[in-house]
Order: structure tokens, then C-alpha cells, then sequence
């Protein structure tokens, strides 16, 4: 059971535009950009690849679909994975299976350009899409906020429409600055748990430094308890010895990984949790999985939930 102290009610009285408003995508003003192709790009992966046309692009990464959709480009998208969870992509094909890609699934699509990241796999099936003759392109999986940019202005290159890209940059780094300047920098930072829940399958994980919620903890005003107790990986099954060594103030988790463990009150009951500062207040935040770590155009959005949710009822805590 928890302690005695200030009990913070919850994620659910605290919501931002990320948990509240419909799960859809702003696209850039005006009309849609017209790709100037062919385009020359490298792939992450250090291949050089020409795309000559965009008219049927299979992005394959919630992150990746929210950026081609944002430039304006989301009539041209004839397929997702599990990760596109925006409204605007629920009517099509998947072609996952859980995370995996069905290269057969891609190909009978006919796609002019498959966009993907360094950790899609499973391998075979990248190789066998590039095997057809189908231009891919690789992106690095974004690991930190630092990367939003960057993935912006690559994606939109290989699609050739670089002034669009532009653009959403420019309006992206003004609605991050806005967010920046909305955090609290007075008091000590709240110590902040990134847990990876999937109570139906038995996954309970602490997030360490390679976990990609770092820096987005830190511009938010906080400290990642996982990797400044010293946990160098992405991940470690959660232990109560690990819990105590974090010490975290908040739990930060993805709300469908919330609801599998039946809440606020189930998640207390995994061994560990109660007894630690946020266990024992009950501040928990929640941000949609279809977002958090996703880096792209609606960042700005995840960090003001995130300030939001992790400052919230500080000083009755303290």
C-alpha cells in the first residue's frame, strides 16, 4: 500500500492536448507541396538512393508517417504499421505484423518509395524490398529531442519538397520554444521514472539512458532517475533494488502501457513502485504511446504535456 504522504490523484486529472484531443495531425498551411523529383539521398544505412517518384510512399514508422502527413503529403500514403496510430492513417493497410514487416505486404502495395528506420526489421524483409527495386530510405530512430529537426528536413528532402520541410522546421522550433519557455526552473528538479509496461504479456521494464526519454525528461525540468542511477542500457526489468536506487518523484509511462496493468492502482502493485516517492504520492504521467517518443511535429505538444504532468502537485509533495 502506499505511505502516508500527499497522494497526487493521477494522470487523469491533469490533460493536455496529447491525451484529450483527437488523435490527429496539423498538416503545413496551404496547398500541398508538389515533389521536385528525382531526388538523390543517403540513407543512413550509407546506401545512395534515387527516388524518381512519391505518388505511393509506405512509411514505416509511427514517426515517420506523422512527418510525410504533416508536409502535406498524406494522400500519398498507401500503407502503415502499428505505430500510425493518428486518425488520419486508421483507414490503411497494415503491413506489420506486431512490429515486423511483411516485405510481401509492402511489395503487393506496388510503392514508389518505402521510408523506414535503422531498427525496422527484421532485415530479410528491408533486403527483400530492395530487392524488387524499390527505392528505401533509412533514418535513424530518434533517441533525443535534438533529432526533431533534423528528421524533419531528411524525410522531406527524400520526397523532394525541402521548402515545405522548411517550413514545418521554422514552425516546429517556434512551437518548441513556446513549450521551453512555459517550464518551471525554480526548486529541485522532480527525479523522473520511465517505466515500459505491457501488463498482458508480463513486461516490466525501467527506462535507463538508451531508453529516448532522456532529453526529453531534461527539457522538460526534470532528471531521468533511471539513467542518473546509473542504468547505461535502454532498458532493465524493474526490481525493487532498481525502484529504490531511481528514487523517482514521478513515474512517467505510455498510456496504453497504464491501462494493461489496470491503472494508477495496478500499477502500484507491481513490486517496488509503492514504496518509492511517486509511488507513495501518486504521480504518475501519462502520454499517448502514438506520441512520446516519436520526435517529430508534435513534440512540442508531448513536452508541454510532460511539464505539465511532472510538476504538477510538487509542492504538496515536498
Amino acid at each position: 500500500m502506499p505511505g502516508t504522504r500527499n497522494r497526487w490523484p493521477g494522470p487523469a486529472t491533469i490533460r493536455s492536448r496529447c491525451g484529450t484531443a483527437a488523435d490527429r495531425l496539423e498538416p503545413l498551411d496551404g496547398p500541398a507541396p508538389e515533389p521536385a523529383l528525382p531526388a538523390e539521398v543517403t540513407s543512413a544505412d550509407g546506401e545512395e538512393v534515387t527516388v524518381a517518384a512519391a505518388d505511393r510512399v509506405v512509411p514505416l514508422s509511427g514517426s515517420l508517417a506523422e512527418i510525410v502527413w504533416t508536409l502535406g503529403l498524406g494522400d500519398r500514403v498507401v500503407a502503415r504499421d502499428v505505430t500510425a496510430t493518428f486518425e488520419e492513417a486508421a483507414e490503411l493497410p497494415v503491413v506489420t505484423r506486431g512490429h515486423e514487416v511483411s516485405a510481401e505486404s509492402v511489395l503487393s502495395l506496388r510503392p514508389d518509395v518505402v521510408l523506414v528506420e535503422d531498427s525496422t526489421g527484421p532485415v530479410e524483409a528491408i533486403d527483400q524490398i530492395r530487392a524488387a527495386g524499390v527505392p528505401l530510405v533509412v533514418f535513424e530512430t530518434p533517441r533525443e529531442l535534438d533529432a526533431v529537426t533534423g528528421r524533419i528536413e531528411a524525410v522531406a528532402a527524400a520526397l523532394g519538397v525541402t521548402e515545405a520541410g522548411e517550413r514545418l522546421v521554422d514552425r516546429t522550433e517556434q512551437r518548441l520554444d513556446t513549450a521551453r519557455a512555459a517550464i518551471p526552473r525554480e526548486g529541485e528538479p522532480p527525479r523522473v521514472a520511465f517505466l515500459y509496461l505491457r501488463g498482458t504479456a508480463g513486461v516490466y521494464l525501467l527506462g535507463g539512458a538508451g531508453s529516448g526519454a532522456t532529453s526529453l525528461i531534461e527539457a522538460a525540468g526534470g532528471v531521468d532517475a533511471g539513467a542518473e542511477s546509473g542504468l547505461d542500457k535502454d532498458f532493465t526489468p524493474i526490481t525493487s533494488e532498481a525502484l529504490a536506487a531511481a528514487a523517482p518523484d514521478v513515474i512517467l509511462v505510455m498510456t496504453k502501457g497504464l491501462t494493461s496493468v489496470g491503472g494508477v492502482d495496478g500499477l502500484l502493485e507491481i513490486p517496488g513502485i509503492a514504496e518509492t516517492p511517486a509511488g507513495m504520492d501518486r504521480r504518475v504521467a501519462a502520454v499517448d504511446d502514438g506520441v512520446l517518443l516519436n520526435y517529430g511535429p508534435r513534440t512540442d505538444e508531448v513536452l508541454a504535456s510532460l511539464t505539465e504532468q511532472i510538476h504538477a502537485g510538487a509542492a504538496e509533495a515536498r
